[in-house]
């Protein structure tokens, strides 16, 4: 006879394989879809000539980004940080949305050459020459920043 175990383990291999399967078909479509929409964005791109003013990832909802791509954007979606670029184009101020692969390639306060498809900023070139990303500060851990304070204390003496 064949055992309780080895029931159960049947059982849980079958589940895991169908599964396994089930995500090989949604990867493949959700594939698909993405292949389409950079196909829309490639066809829609526009190159422009902008001065970044700002540039820092915040939340959709508090971006300052056009009602319209609010509506359209899943509830879920509103609440994830999304890289926003402020750039002045022309005479107009407007708040971009930036590719998470070309974010920290923009420079700020400077004149940059952006495709853009809508409010969507896929490329990045420099106006004059090539774009060398900045000497940004490197972000610390709060072990760094803990550390630093102990030894900022420990060598100052105290005020009486």
């Amino acid at each position: 006879m064949i055992s309780k175990g080895l029931i159960i383990s049947i059982i849980i291999l079958v589940v895991l394989i169908g599964i396994a399967v089930a995500l090989y078909f949604l990867g493949k479509r959700a594939q698909k879809k993405q292949a389409e929409q950079q196909a829309q964005i490639d066809a829609a791109a526009q190159t422009v000539q902008m001065l970044v003013i700002d540039k820092k990832k915040m939340r959709l909802n508090k971006a300052g980004l056009p009602e319209a791509v609010l509506m359209q954007t899943p509830k879920l979606m509103r609440w994830s940080k999304v890289p926003v670029v402020k750039g002045k184009v022309g005479p107009q101020i407007m708040s971009f949305i930036a590719d998470a692969a070309i974010f920290d390639e923009i420079p700020v306060k400077k004149e940059i050459k952006a495709t853009i498809s809508g409010i969507y900023i896929s490329k990045v070139r420099g106006v004059r020459g090539s774009i060398t990303k900045g000497a940004e500060p490197v972000k610390k851990s709060r072990f760094q920043k803990f550390k630093e304070d102990l030894q900022r204390k420990a060598g100052a003496t105290p005020v009486k």
